[in-house]
């Protein structure tokens, strides 16, 4: 196509500046009037239901199906969990996220979960009665002494065993005693211990067993470490056989040791991992008639044997501070839930 430049005649006449001038500003002014007329009728629409305008900057109410009110997003929209809008500024209530219901608890806490609360045990009365005594080695005299059991005699008390390298079981049932008192101190019960190293020997069998009583324990435990064949390994829990006969009856306490007896068995080996033992009783539990500490007994009474310490996998174990904090803590755990659960 050939571009054709118009000649100078055909250029419009030109005007002057002030008419340019005068034209411009007739046609701006009626312009600009509209638009201030159509600024105010939106601002207007603005305001909330107080009268008082949106803050500066603030977004106008968006036309169609939403009202004038402040904008919030529609339900349906709206991203789970963000708070809508609202003209006056959230408060800290508000502005707080709520609760994520998919990670919220749907349970009451267990009653192991709750174990450790400072009064879970509160009110109640524990007995630890650490078997034999450092002592006893040096008053063969007096622990050799017989006593009655209710339906035999038996000796006093013994040295107990020890591990080959020297570890004693009074040693063990003494310091596993303790840290179970400062467990379940710490839950609130009040701890008797039948001896506290502070005694030369002893005490005798039948005082240990009624130890309970005088104390008015809810519930006792009586720790000790087995002395079986070097191959056999493992821990086990003795419960009283029911024995009526001379100055014993532990009728009334069968059926409650039994009770502790199985979640004692539970509790030690969830804590510490220890398997039953391999060598005598059966899962873990036995029941005997010919413990003085059971006979006698006339509150809810229980022997843990935490293991075999002429065995060297547990010798190793019950000799390693840890694990004796472990085998504290199955011990607690097991009196806690005896003591707070029917």
């Amino acid at each position: 196509m050939t571009r054709t430049t118009a000649a100078p005649h055909d250029e419009p006449p030109r005007r002057s500046r002030l008419l340019r001038t005068t034209t411009v500003a007739a046609v701006l002014v009626p312009l600009c009037l509209a638009g201030w007329l159509g600024w105010q009728a939106v601002a207007d629409r603005g305001r909330d239901d107080t009268g008082a305008a949106h803050a500066a900057g603030a977004a106008a109410p968006p036309s169609g199906p939403f009202s004038a009110a402040p904008f919030s997003a529609p339900a349906d929209t709206a991203p789970p969990g963000a708070p809508t809008a609202s003209a006056d500024p959230p408060t800290v209530a508000q502005a707080a996220p709520t609760a994520d219901p998919t990670t919220a608890p749907t349970t009451a806490p267990t009653a192991s979960e709750s174990a450790g609360s400072a009064t879970a045990l509160a009110g109640r009365t524990v007995l630890l009665d650490p078997g034999h005594n450092p002592g006893n080695a040096a008053h063969t005299t007096e622990i050799n002494r017989q006593v009655d059991i209710g339906n035999a005699r038996k000796e006093c008390d013994t040295t107990g065993t020890s591990t080959n390298a020297g570890y004693s079981e009074a040693e063990y049932t003494l310091d596993v005693s303790r840290r179970a008192r400062a467990i379940l101190t710490a839950r609130g019960a009040t701890v008797v211990l039948v001896q506290d190293g502070d005694q030369p020997w002893g005490p005798c069998i039948d005082a240990r067993a009624k130890a309970g009583a005088t104390a008015h324990a809810d519930a006792a435990v009586s720790v000790h470490g087995d002395g079986g064949p070097p191959g056999g390994s493992g821990f086990h829990v003795i419960m009283p056989a029911k024995v009526v006969a001379g100055t014993a009856d532990n009728s009334a306490i069968v059926a409650p040791s039994h009770r502790l007896g199985l979640l004692l068995r539970d509790s030690f080996h969830a804590a510490t991992g220890e398997p039953y033992a391999d060598y005598i009783a059966s899962q873990g539990l036995d029941t005997r008639s010919d413990l003085g500490g059971l006979n006698l007994s006339t509150v809810p009474k229980v022997f843990i044997e935490c293991g075999n310490m002429r065995n060297s996998t547990d010798a190793k174990r019950m000799t390693d501070p840890q694990w004796r904090q472990q085998a504290a803590q199955g011990i607690a755990d097991a009196l806690t839930a005896f003591l707070t659960t029917r």
